[in-house]
């Protein structure tokens, strides 16, 4: 009989949660959903993209990944290891004024996350434009490793992702 991954179990469980807060909530819209299984390393990539219903400028993205070293772990039972998934998170908008934008952003990310790394803000435009507005990503990356210990923690995750979406949206 088939066993689900710690993997299989978080994906399912930040779907459900997710979802709820689309179809049942109405909070956010989702606008992507990407599942995907990396051959050439025999990883595992889940990601959810969504933005606030009624405030649409913040795109959010929530990566849940698993490593073939973490997949084989858990599925051989290896008891020297930990296994477990990566929990990313991107915030993606536009900006104008990088100077003021950016600051103001790494510090509402400060404020609401407290990082275990500083958060990396990537800015890109299209060239040829009239006017430069950039896309600026904003990645917070977590120190460890998440399991099913942590569903509980999900909906909280989730309340935190929405107050970032609010308060970017203000930037």
């Amino acid at each position: 009989m088939f066993d689900p991954t710690i993997f299989e179990n978080l994906k399912v469980a930040f779907e459900n949660h997710v979802y709820d807060l689309d179809n049942l909530s109405g909070e956010i819209n989702i606008t992507n959903r990407i599942d995907r299984m990396e051959l050439a390393v025999m990883s595992r990539e889940f990601t959810l993209q969504f933005t606030l219903a009624d405030q649409q400028d913040v795109l959010a993205e929530i990566v849940l990944g698993a490593s073939i070293k973490d997949l084989a772990a858990e599925i051989l039972e290896t008891s020297d290891e930990n296994p477990g998934c990566t929990l990313l998170l991107r915030f993606l908008m536009k900006v104008e004024d990088v100077a003021t934008q950016c600051k103001q952003i790494k510090d509402v990310v400060q404020k609401i996350w407290k990082p275990d790394f500083p958060p990396v803000q990537t800015l890109s435009f299209e060239y040829n434009q009239e006017q430069v507005v950039y896309l600026d990503t904003v990645e917070i990356k977590f120190k460890h490793k998440i399991n099913e210990d942590h569903m509980g923690d999900i909906p909280d995750f989730l309340d935190h992702v929405l107050m970032t979406l609010r308060e970017l949206n203000r930037v």
